[in-house]
């Protein structure tokens, strides 16, 4: 399948760009997501004359997602989880537990921008982790678990 890609996809293209893709990857996730669109001639006419929109709103996206890495870089995130003695939680530390905490902090990230590399975090200490809004914006950040007694 072809498509036309409406913003910029990691590991694909850039905005504009007509791509061709598996079926189920173009009919399943990048159309539903607005982020392509089937490329058609009539299709590709009408991105040509929406272009200058869809860039602009592409560049508002992009400058939004780096005010917010300014504000996440260098960040100290504690969350406070049961552990053992032996330092290892019960549980674990989750991307979802960090976006929530960032989102106690004012700042409005969803746990699919936090990239854990080496999975959940199973114990007490300092970790740092990357949070990535926009796929050029990457802010550092570091997560400081804290063990609480069982």
């Amino acid at each position: 399948m072809q498509v036309i890609l409406l913003d910029k996809v990691a590991n694909l293209g850039q905005l504009g760009e007509v791509v061709r893709v598996k079926d189920g990857y173009g009919r399943n996730f990048l159309i539903p997501q607005g982020m392509a669109r089937r490329a058609t001639q009539k299709a590709i006419a009408e991105f040509e004359a929406r272009r200058a929109e869809l860039e602009r709103l592409a560049a508002e996206k992009l400058s939004a997602a780096k005010a917010l890495c300014a504000k996440l870089e260098g960040l100290l995130v504690e969350i406070r989880q049961k552990a053992g003695v032996d330092g290892r939680l019960f549980g674990s530390v989750t991307n979802a537990d960090i976006a929530d905490a960032l989102k106690v902090k004012g700042l409005e990230v969803i746990k699919a921008q936090v990239r854990m590399p080496n999975g959940p975090i199973k114990a007490i200490g300092e970790v740092q982790l990357e949070v990535a809004p926009h796929t050029d914006a990457v802010a550092n950040i570091t997560v400081r678990v804290i063990g609480e007694a069982a």
